[in-house]
């Protein structure tokens, strides 16, 4: 089956007792326009989507299909990220955090308390980050909210 256009979200679109089918969509994954992918039952999927998905990517619970008997929708599947919080008494290392993460063209998202930012892990930034003073970072496992992205583009951009 062949999608080429996102439906809208899971959350806004009635279920009515159909099956729902995840296709796994990596956080790398989201800003590319053509995907060839299997869901979670089996389903084979083209994904076939236009230029607007280079800017707005794929996001959790996007349907890229629905019948009578199911929907088919987006899961991004956790990943490991950096944690990276700035002190308080530090803040104007919020500054210098995110220079050096966009520095290096990674993505890059607010955390979940104030001062605080999300990008995807990679050893050489997770040495940098923990260097700075002022600012603590951890490892975690989690899914990448896009709608608290903050780097414009989020696909990987290579010189």
């Amino acid at each position: 089956m062949i999608c080429e256009k996102i439906l809208g979200r899971l959350d806004h679109i009635p279920v009515n007792g159909r099956k729902i089918e995840y296709v796994d969509i990596e956080w790398h994954e989201a800003f590319k326009r053509i995907h060839k992918k299997m869901t979670e039952t089996g389903t084979e999927v083209g994904i076939r989507l236009d230029d607007s998905v280079l800017t707005r990517g794929l996001y959790e619970g996007d349907v890229l299909y629905e019948d009578d008997e199911r929907i088919i929708a987006v899961h991004t599947p956790p990943c490991d990220v950096i944690v990276v919080t700035v002190a308080p008494d530090h803040s104007f290392m919020v500054a210098k955090v995110c220079y050096e993460i966009g520095n290096r063209h990674a993505p890059l998202f607010y955390g979940p308390v104030e001062n605080s930012f999300i990008t995807p892990y990679n050893e050489p930034m997770m040495t940098m980050l923990s260097k700075l003073h002022g600012v603590t970072v951890k490892e975690e496992k989690m899914t990448l909210d896009f709608d608290k992205r903050i780097s414009a583009s989020v696909h990987n951009h290579h010189h």
